[in-house]
Parts: structure tokens; C-alpha cells; sequence
């Protein structure tokens, strides 16, 4: 375990070394994030998933750097150019920026403008210029003339060339260019000559410019993709003149004609070398800034997708709305498993309309149906108003299920094998019902980034951004815990400790065997080992098993503490989970020892007192307002109930029952300020909007949250994505959810604390 590693982690997440070192043990032993949270707290210090994935990926990151140094110190050390001095500046750099500052002068360079003029035998005439000797630069040039230096206009250009390289690699100077750009950089955009119609959408950006500190990921990301689509080019710098000063003030010294050369090498140097490579390093951290804030937004996103409330182990009938095709009909069980299908048109003003009644109530009382889902797509609200009209002689609630992503999931492998004799509507209607049933073992299913929930999915850094989501997921699916006899393989591979192929052995087994009865008899899987047991087995649940703790998170290696609680309360362990008095007369401090703490045992009581609960929430009924089905529809200073069905960094896109979702600006979210869209929204949640603007023809809907809002025609906000498209089908952790640690919160940090 490298030492150094363990001080900068501690020191940058601020939290004791030992907890950094023990967390570190643990995951180099093969624990995962789930499980070190959850069931080693004493160990860590009670660190949270966020800490535990940040020291995973810190460790990651310095392991990269002393690869780097490594390497560096021995091309130098191959050219015989080592110092002790250079030496210790490297062994102690933990920057990636200033080790790449140091070794510049060193790196082995292609065939450049300086490197030819060394060639031709400048350099002693530029070391002479350099070191501002007095004398005429022309005279001291006559001594350097030859077959490929024809004249003293020739030499000193060359001489300025080795200067401007010089110049440029001079680590001290990048030091001070780099503050520079930090602090007053300018991130500008124009339009590309004659690309003024095609390129419209971009058209906030055709003449743009904003400071580099402040501006937004999302206009960041604009501007990036309005480039790679050729509408648009941009630039970050600082003001030239005030950058060339800095220069002049380190490397001149005299007003005699050497300076003047210098002087003109230093122009030469920023235009030419500094400032593009400077503006590439920056175009680079507002990338990696924008696509870290742009992952974070659709971490959350999902997080909350994924945590949506269940219907829960119910009989469900679910509808894939359309017009022209009708709509696909099926009845799943309580399980999600398809019980029967069909197509119904309840659309069509015919006979067709009544024997897609007489379907439906009889389905109903055939599969003890609970609750309808219906597909939030085309045709959604009319097919949810036509259920809604049905007398089935008993309750049935219906649902608006977001079916974004069920076409993807319809097309895929995965659901191929489980429907191979069925097409793609009717797994896209079985998905819809068992989003309602279980959202969270549904939607593992699919790519999270085909879930629909962020902004610029295709932009951003993708393995970021699917190390990011695939963290949340696994957050997810252990956080609510797995029934461990009827989870899906595609769901149990998300559990600590599994993966794919343990998961498809899990299920093989339960094929073969049966049901599990208990945990230990994961053992017998094929190819679970112990490790992998220790990591799953307190995320998997049995219901009505040997063990009643089976049932629950507590996990195996414990079951024996919870026996002796059981011995000396003189009752069963099952006695104990059912009944309060008893668990209230436990002292935990009687059952510390070295291997389980105050905090281990507190988990464990909470745990007895409601064991297996989900921490979701409980499914509610939501109603659109009655008579507004289109943008037509829609008044200015009218008050709708909506669902928030998407959040982005500058606002959030609420479903109002129109077919197009508005979007509620940042600014309108509350009536204080909030720098976070989450502060006041969450993903599903049931708000009332205000319509502030509708414009069909852009198809775009202003909507505020605010109470009391004065609706007024065009009172709206511009729209913030300044031109953007909605978040494309894509589309968006606070802190709770894990994202990675990019290297641009480590940069930016390291620039202020040099800077400031």
C-alpha cells in the first residue's frame, strides 16, 4: 500500500488516513462499494458509498501518475540529463500538469521550427540573444553564416525560433499562463461563414462569448457540439495583451536591440505555441467540467428512476397505446410474467371500441387484475381516458407509465430471449406492466442511457459516463435488496459480488433445484465462492425460508450475534423481529467486541424492527387535468397538475398531459433562489405548473412552479439551452448517488490552491 497515496487521499476528501488505508485494503481484497458501506462501517469510519467510490478512483488516478513519473524520470535519465534537483521535483509532484511542465523540455520532440534552427547551429547565437548581451543583433548574426543560413535575417529568425521554443517550455511561465486562464479566460463563439441558416438552432451562439469560470455545462456542451457539426467555432484565451506583458516582465530585463528580439520571439511564442496549447488544455477541462456536471445530473436522474415508488407483487393488465395499429394489450401475473396478449382498438368509434371493453373486464376478472398500466406514448391519455370510463365491479386503479426506453428494450437480446415466439409490441407492452409491478428490476434491463433521463447523453465522456451510471444502478438494485427465487439474472447481476455469469449460475440452479430455502445454500452454486458469498448474500432475500433473517439485510456472518441476543431475551429469533418490547430491553454496548461496533449493532436493531423493507416510496394515483389533451389546450395562467419527468442543470421538463413536455426554468422552480434544480424538484414527482408561455410552432411550453407567479403572455424565461434541442431521448449524482472523480474537481482544485 503506497503511503503518499494514503496522505493525498485523506488530505483531499478530508477524511482520517485510517480510514483511507482500511477502505483501500478492502477494496484491493475484492470488497465492493455496496458491501464495505453497509457491512463495514467500524472498519472505514462509517464512510459512505460517494467516499468509498472517490477513494477508488483517487487511487486509480495517482497509481496513473506514478506511471507517468516513472516513465518521464527514465527518458531523462536515458538522455543522461538527470539532476538531483530535477529528480526531487519530479519524486514530488503529484500534478499531472506540472510533471507534463517539467518534462517538456525533456519530451522528444518531431522535427519543429526551433529543432531545424539548432540544426543550421543558432543556438549559440539565440543563448546570445537571450542572455541580452549588447551589441547589434545583425553583427553577432554575421558570425553564422553558412551553406544553410544565407543571410543575418535568416539567423535571427531562427535564433527567435529556439527563443519562442524556450519560452514556451519554461515551466515557471506556464505557471503564470495557466493562472491567467484560470481567472480571465473568455470561452467565445462565432458562427462558420455561410453556415448562418443551417446551423439556426445555434443561433444564441453565433456571437457568444462568456467568462470560462462561470459558464454553464450545458452551453458548454452547445458550443462543443455546434462545432462537431461544422456550424460553429470557438476559442478560450485571455486578454493577448495582458498575457504578452507577463511574458515581457520575466524574460526581459534591458531596452537594448537583444530585447527587441526577445520581444518579438515572445509574440511569436504565444501566438504559435503557448496560447494553443494552453487553449487545448482548457478546451479540455471545460470538456471534462461540463460532461462531469452533465453525468452528475443524469446519475441522479436514474438514481431516482430507479428508486421510482412499486405497485408491488401484483396482477397487472398493461397497454402499449397506438392509433392505427391499436393497441397491445397484455396480463401479467404478480411475478411480471405474461399471462396473455392482444390487440384492442378503443379508438375506433365501432364495435371495435366495445370488444376492446368486453377484453379488458374480462381479463380482469380471469387474472384477479389489481391495477392497468398504460404507455405514456402516442394515444396514452385517450387510452387511459377510455379505461378509466370502464365499470369492472371493482376497484382497479390505472396508471401513466413513462415508456421511455421500452422500444429499446423490445429490440434487445435480452428480450428476445425471454419473449423469443413474441415481437417487439408485446414485449414492449409486457415492459410497460412490469415498470408499474417493479420499475427498479425492470429497467436494469436496458442501457441506462436509453432510459431518457439527462442532457447531452451522447456528448459526454462514455466510459465516465457509464462507470458513473452502472455505479448507481448497482447503488440501486443493493440499497433495495433482491429476491434471490424470483429476480431475473439481468437484475441479480447487479448485486455485490455476482456479475453476469454468477447470476446466470443462480438461476440455473434455481431451475434445476428449486427454490432457495436459505442463503448458505448459494454455496452450492456453481463457481460461488466464499468471497462472493460474503459481498451478495446480505443483499439477497428469501421469502418465507428456513431463517427469518434470510428475509432481511442483516447479514450471515451476524446471524449467530442475533442468536445470542434471541438466548438471552429466553426467545426465538423469529419472536425477536415480531415483537417491540423485546428489541426495546437490548443494550447494544453489551455485544461490542473487536469485530462488531456500536454502529454495525444499531444497523442491526433498525434492521430487526422492519426487516426487508423497501426504501421506496408508496405508488400514488395521478390525475391530468380533465379536458387538456394538446398544445391547443393550453392558456396562458392556467394551473396544471404535472410530473416532473426529467431535470436538467438549467430547469426541469414537466408532463402536463400534452404529448410535449414544458419546461419549468431554474428561475421558476421556487420563489428563492436555488442553484440546483434537485434542491426543489425529484424525478416523478407530482407538481402544479403554472403556464407562463405555449408556442406550438417551436413546440415549446414555459411553465413555472412558483406560487403566485403573475402569468403574463410572453412573461416567460428564455429558454436556457440557449437554441439546444430538449435533452434528446437521453437526456441526466447529488451526492448521495456515486459518480466518478474526474480529474477536472482534482485540477481546478489544485489551480485555485496554487492560485488563490
Amino acid at each position: 500500500m503506497n503511503t503518499k497515496h494514503i496522505a493525498l487521499i485523506s488530505s483531499e476528501l478530508g477524511i482520517p488516513a485510517r480510514s483511507a488505508e482500511n477502505t483501500m485494503n478492502l477494496l484491493a481484497e475484492g470488497s465492493t462499494v455496496p458491501f464495505i458501506s453497509r457491512y463495514r462501517k467500524e472498519v472505514t469510519g462509517s464512510l459512505d458509498e460517494v467516499q468509498i467510490g472517490r477513494i477508488e478512483d483517487l487511487q486509480k488516478r495517482y497509481k496513473e501518475i506514478d506511471e507517468r513519473r516513472a516513465f518521464i524520470i527514465k527518458t531523462i535519465t536515458d538522455q543522461e540529463k538527470m539532476t538531483p534537483e530535477l529528480q526531487d521535483k519530479l519524486e514530488n509532484t503529484w500534478v499531472l500538469t506540472e510533471l507534463e511542465d517539467i518534462y517538456l523540455p525533456y519530451k522528444p520532440k518531431r522535427k519543429t521550427r526551433a529543432t531545424v534552427a539548432i540544426e543550421k547551429g543558432l543556438e549559440p547565437l539565440a543563448k546570445m540573444l537571450f542572455e541580452q548581451q549588447e551589441g547589434v543583433p545583425q553583427t553577432l548574426a554575421e558570425q553564422f553564416l553558412n551553406e544553410q543560413v544565407a543571410s543575418t535575417d535568416e539567423a535571427l529568425k531562427g535564433a527567435r525560433d529556439i527563443m519562442a521554443e524556450w519560452i514556451n517550455e519554461n515551466a515557471e511561465l506556464r505557471d503564470k499562463m495557466r493562472k491567467l486562464f484560470t481567472h480571465t479566460s473568455v470561452l467565445t463563439s462565432k458562427v462558420v461563414e455561410g453556415k448562418e441558416e443551417e446551423g439556426n438552432k445555434y443561433k444564441d451562439y453565433f456571437d457568444f462569448n462568456e467568462d470560462f469560470s462561470k459558464i454553464p455545462s450545458h452551453r458548454v456542451l452547445a458550443i462543443l457540439r455546434g462545432e462537431a457539426e461544422g456550424f460553429l467555432y470557438g476559442t478560450i484565451a485571455p486578454n493577448e495583451e495582458e498575457a504578452i506583458e507577463i511574458m515581457d516582465k520575466q524574460f526581459i530585463t534591458t531596452k537594448n536591440a537583444a530585447a527587441e528580439q526577445i520581444g518579438k520571439a515572445i509574440t511569436d511564442s504565444y501566438k504559435r505555441l503557448l496560447r494553443p496549447s494552453l487553449e487545448n488544455e482548457f478546451r479540455a477541462l471545460a470538456k471534462e467540467r461540463a460532461d462531469q456536471e452533465a453525468i452528475e445530473v443524469f446519475a441522479e436522474n436514474l438514481r431516482q428512476l430507479l428508486l421510482a415508488a412499486p405497485l408491488g407483487p401484483k396482477a397487472v393488465i398493461a397497454i402499449d397505446p397506438g392509433y392505427r395499429t391499436g393497441c397491445k394489450v397484455v396480463a401479467l401475473d404478480n411475478q411480471g410474467n405474461m399471462l396473455d396478449n392482444d390487440v384492442i382498438y378503443p379508438l375506433e368509434k365501432n364495435y371495435k371500441r366495445d370488444d376492446a371493453e368486453a377484453l379488458l373486464k374480462k381479463w380482469a376478472d380471469r387474472y384477479d387484475t389489481s391495477a392497468i398500466a398504460v404507455g405514456n406514448g402516442t394515444a396514452g391519455r385517450e387510452t387511459e381516458e377510455f379505461v378509466k370510463k370502464i365499470d369492472f365491479g371493482k376497484k382497479i386503479n390505472v396508471f401513466m407509465v413513462n415508456e421511455s426506453g421500452a422500444s429499446v428494450y423490445s429490440a434487445s437480446e435480452v428480450a428476445r430471449e425471454e419473449f423469443p415466439e413474441f415481437d417487439v409490441t408485446v414485449r414492449g407492452a409486457v415492459s410497460i406492466g412490469r415498470r408499474l409491478i417493479d420499475p427498479l428490476a425492470e429497467l436494469v434491463k436496458i442501457d441506462p442511457k436509453a432510459i431518457g433521463v439527462g442532457q447531452y447523453q451522447h456528448d459526454v465522456n462514455q466510459s465516465q459516463l457509464k462507470q458513473s451510471l452502472d455505479r448507481v444502478v448497482v447503488s440501486c438494485v443493493n440499497n433495495v435488496g433482491v429476491n434471490l427465487n424470483t429476480a431475473s439474472k439481468h437484475l441479480l447481476a447487479y448485486v455485490s459480488g455476482l456479475g453476469p455469469s454468477l447470476a446466470d449460475n443462480i438461476v440455473k440452479y434455481r431451475k434445476e433445484n428449486g427454490a432457495f430455502s436459505n442463503r448458505s445454500q448459494l454455496r452450492k452454486v456453481t463457481r460461488l465462492g466464499e468471497k462472493a458469498f460474503e459481498q451478495c448474500a446480505g443483499f439477497l432475500r428469501i421469502e418465507n425460508g428456513d431463517n427469518p433473517l434470510d428475509n432481511s439485510a442483516v447479514h450471515p456472518e451476524r446471524y449467530k450475534l442475533i442468536e445470542s441476543m434471541a438466548s438471552k431475551q429466553n426467545c426465538t429469533v423469529q419472536d425477536l423481529m415480531a415483537k417491540e418490547d423485546l428489541r426495546k430491553t437490548i443494550n447494544p454496548k453489551e455485544y461490542v467486541s473487536e469485530e462488531v461496533g456500536l454502529l454495525t449493532l444499531e444497523d442491526i436493531l433498525k434492521e430487526l424492527d422492519k426487516p426487508s423493507r423497501d426504501p421506496r416510496d408508496e405508488i400514488a394515483i395521478f390525475e391530468y387535468a380533465e379536458g387538456i389533451k394538446t398544445m391547443e389546450d393550453l392558456k396562458v395562467g392556467m394551473t396544471l397538475p404535472g410530473v416532473v419527468t426529467n431535470i436538467t442543470n438549467f430547469g426541469a421538463f414537466v408532463d402536463v398531459g400534452v404529448k410535449q413536455d414544458g419546461l419549468v426554468h431554474i428561475s421558476h422552480l421556487s420563489n428563492k433562489y436555488i442553484s440546483n434544480p434537485n434542491e426543489a424538484v425529484k424525478l416523478n414527482q407530482k407538481v402544479t405548473v403554472t403556464v407562463l408561455e405555449v408556442d406550438p410552432g417551436r413546440k415549446r411550453i414555459s411553465l413555472s412552479m412558483k406560487t403566485n407567479e403573475p402569468a403574463q403572455q410572453g412573461g416567460s424565461q428564455k429558454r436556457e439551452n440557449r437554441g439546444e434541442r430538449r435533452p434528446e431521448t437521453s437526456n441526466n449524482s447529488k451526492k448521495s448517488a456515486p459518480a466518478p472523480l474526474n480529474d477536472f474537481q482534482a485540477k481546478l482544485a489544485e489551480l485555485k490552491k496554487k492560485f488563490n
